[in-house]
């Protein structure tokens, strides 16, 4: 530390300053540091450097291309200090332990030049694990919706904390809270699912091991992202107030309140006009506000500018910074674009406050002092740098673990499944032996690892072929076709292998991608739901040849399957799940596991109906009124079993059927097994409403519980259902709990045909608003009896 530093870090030879003192609050210390700071000083902490961001074209973000082609200066960036580091071990393949020892040497030159001496904060991706080369590979978050266990994500988002903390990561940017509206859209796969209470549930566990673990948790993308017009990413959003308070808030808010998240990111898209970035009614009067929220506003990518090139709702830069900082983005990523020389000059002419500046500021300090980075004597270099491993086996196994609970079997109707031991296999399709098919966008090999094909993967991921055989005497192959080349050579080699088989399993579905690549993924929506290039057509025939077809499905996004629904064998739906994705499959094809997994968004049934999730007014699914019928052919929440599973003694614990509007009702139901095989059980409660002043989904989720159970096994499972969660924005405009008659079932799924039991009760009591503190999860029990 240089003698300037030095004078500037102490206000005498002997008393520390406050900021540096562990004993004050956080805020107390950034308020003392703010005191001491220039504007330029104050500037640098609201801004992010992303060293090695590629200028050519071939980068990772939306016009990285555009906003990176000023000549890079690190000695001049980081001359007053610095914000964040974007993305040091996701910007290209770098080995773990290298990796680290560079970031390392960059924290000490932001620390040497600077004079105060204070790191930046770093960040990078963490949706499917630790956006890093050579790092374990997690399914992705509609795999997570699929297993229905908070329990397991909370443990991986933990063991992704800890390899981030390892390497020098403070802040991670995940998890994606958006709820799907639109299947078309390409960033479906990093949503957890189509309804609000499981993207709640599962997102604020996800953040609670993050968080846990030391790493600041990123929300995004806030808000409304998902439900762009025609699923096309960064359209403009139509909507009302009442879904965007009733369908699309709901995760954030219980992620924070819930999880513990420190951190916010805003959305790219518009709501009725008004871009996210530029809108403090949402990212100060409600996330601040009402909400309470003391953490850190950070821009997406580019998000600022976008304010003027895209948007047009700024006539430069410096009116692009002035609109997102007073609407209350305090941080500018990935690098100091309009947060940088126009913020300054705006300030400096009085066009923008200074203490804009300084609430920015404040906030982005405290953060610091919170995570150490303001302590005197902060070591750059974490402890045990050169054994540093970011794929251990034991994150292998927990992503081994995920992924056979997310595998949901659609339908068996001949029960073909598991396959009989000694059958021949014919294992066909593009995916039958890819192994990047078991990765989602967000990975580092689909992310970035497709910008370096010199560079292996960087991780073992055995293929559907491979496990499949390590399981199974007999299985030939044939690739059939590519995902998206129209080329149908391939097909005779498929249907002759098929033709030889007792039976075919076909793998179809998604390459995962960004932008220019791939067929799910960020920019990658898709025209329709029919599964890309001529995969569908080699289904078809396959099926034609006679011999029974299993479809196995890896994909980003659900695809109609309405055409196959009866003529398959057997249909099995994964999405994207992670690097160990493969053994995952071919267990629960050979019935070394049994299939627990439920499906977190609805599968239609054609490919060119209007994309629509159950969770609907009554207007919103089949009428007499239309020739469109969006029934899909698997619901919400479907998913079968190889284990028998019986349910008894469904019960309301209570002595009335009147509901106080400010109470709890009780209900319980006995799940048995009563196979010969273990396996797991997803009871599901729904709420479902005969009327009400605005128009309500015909039934939504507000509880489950999974329950997993050996052969003779019974549990007694209990749900506390508090009435806040029947509340909905009423005709005022506010949330409410409204008296009048509800039903409560235990269902299999959303389907009304899976209604396993129905309790009608009635809210009793004066109409009554909820706010902030309202209870948002219904709590619930599973007390696991052995019948000796």
């Amino acid at each position: 530390m240089t003698t300037e530093t030095s004078a500037a870090a102490s206000d005498s030879h002997t008393t520390p300053p406050r900021w540096h003192d562990p004993g004050a609050t956080p805020t107390e210390r950034a308020d003392d540091l703010i005191g001491r700071m220039t504007l330029a000083e104050k500037l640098a902490q609201l801004v992010g450097i992303w060293v090695g961001a590629n200028a050519d074209g071939g980068g990772v973000a939306p016009y990285q291309a555009d906003m990176t082609k000023k000549p890079f200066d690190w000695e001049g960036a980081i001359r007053h200090g610095l914000g964040q580091l974007t993305r040091p071990f996701g910007t290209a393949p770098v080995e773990p332990a290298t990796g680290a020892r560079a970031l390392a040497r960059s924290q000490a030159e932001i620390v040497a030049a600077g004079r105060f001496g204070v790191p930046a904060q770093v960040h990078e991706e963490c949706l499917a694990g630790f956006a890093a080369w050579q790092a374990t590979a997690y399914p992705i978050p509609l795999s997570w919706g699929a297993s229905f266990d908070p329990d397991l994500v909370e443990e991986m988002a933990g063991r992704i904390g800890a390899s981030m903390r390892a390497a020098g990561v403070h802040q991670g940017l995940a998890p994606v809270l958006d709820v799907t509206r639109d299947y078309r859209w390409g960033r479906t796969e990093e949503t957890i699912s189509e309804d609000p209470y499981l993207v709640g549930t599962v997102g604020a566990a996800y953040v609670r091991g993050l968080e846990n673990a030391g790493v600041v948790a990123t929300l995004k993308h806030f808000a409304g992202y998902s439900a762009s017009r025609s699923g096309r990413n960064l359209a403009p959003v139509s909507m009302g107030p009442r879904e965007l308070a009733d369908v699309l808030l709901p995760p954030f808010e219980m992620a924070l309140r819930l999880g513990g998240a420190r951190s916010v990111m805003h959305s790219y898209c518009e709501i009725d006009g008004v871009p996210t970035a530029a809108d403090p009614e949402l990212l100060t009067e409600l996330l601040r506000g009402r909400w309470g929220f003391e953490g850190t506003v950070v821009s997406d990518y580019f998000g600022v500018r976008f304010l003027q090139t895209l948007h047009q709702v700024a006539a430069d830069p410096a009116a692009a910074a002035a609109l997102a900082l007073r609407a209350g983005v305090d941080v500018e990523l990935p690098n100091a674009d309009a947060y940088g020389a126009p913020l300054l000059e705006a300030v400096t002419s009085g066009d923008v406050d200074e203490d804009l500046i300084d609430r920015a500021l404040r906030r982005v300090l405290a953060q610091k002092a919170e995570l150490g980075l303001l302590d005197a004597g902060w070591d750059p270099t974490p402890a045990d740098i050169d054994q540093l491993v970011l794929d251990e086996p034991a994150s292998q196994e927990l992503a081994l673990r995920l992924a056979r609970e997310s595998v949901v079997l659609l339908s068996n109707p001949q029960e073909l499944l598991p396959l009989t031991p000694g059958a021949r296999v014919a294992l066909v399709g593009p995916l039958a032996d890819d192994p990047m098919a078991m990765l989602g966008c967000y990975s580092f090999p689909a992310h970035v690892g497709v910008k370096h094909p010199d560079r292996p993967i960087g991780l073992d991921i055995p293929t559907v072929l491979q496990a499949l055989r390590d399981r199974h005497s007999t299985v030939s192959h044939a690739r059939g076709c590519d995902v998206t080349d129209p080329d149908r050579s391939g097909f005779a080699e498929a249907v002759a292998a098929a033709g030889e088989a007792d039976v075919c399993v076909v793998a179809v579905g998604d390459r995962a991608g960004v932008f220019g690549h791939g067929t799910s993924g960020e920019g990658r929506d898709a025209a329709d739901l029919r599964l890309p290039g001529v995969q569908h057509d080699l289904v078809r025939e396959l099926i034609a040849t006679g011999t029974p077809v299993v479809i196995v499905l890896l994909t980003g996004r659900p695809y109609a399957l309405g055409e196959f629904a009866d003529s398959a064998a057997a249909i099995v739906q994964t999405f994207f799940p992670g690097q160990r994705g493969g053994q995952a499959i071919a267990e629960v094809l050979t019935g070394a596991v049994t299939p627990s997994g439920r499906l977190p968004v609805s599968v239609p049934r054609e490919p060119g109906s209007q994309p629509g999730t159950y969770l609907s007014a009554p207007l919103g699914h089949r009428t007499k009124v239309s020739t469109i019928d969006p029934t899909p052919a698997f619901p919400f929440g479907h998913g079968l079993s190889y284990a028998t599973f019986a349910w008894e003694d469904a019960r309301v614990v209570s002595d009335t059927a009147e509901w106080p509007v400010d109470g709890e009702a009780g209900l319980a139901v006995t799940v048995r097994n009563v196979g010969d095989v273990a396996g797991a059980d997803v009871v599901q409660l729904y709420l479902h409403q005969p009327s009400a002043q605005v128009t309500r989904p015909v039934v939504r989720l507000i509880g489950y519980a999974r329950v997993t159970l050996q052969p003779g096994e019974h549990a007694d499972v209990t749900f506390d259902v508090p009435a806040d969660l029947t509340a909905f924005t009423g005709l005022a405009g506010t949330r409410i709990v409204a008296p009048g008659d509800v039903e409560l079932r235990l269902a299999r799924s959303s389907a009304e045909d899976d209604v396993h039991a129905a309790f009608s009760l009635r809210l009793v009591g004066p109409e009554r608003e909820v706010g902030v503190d309202r209870q948002l999860v219904s709590r619930s029990s599973v007390r696991v009896t052995t019948t000796r």
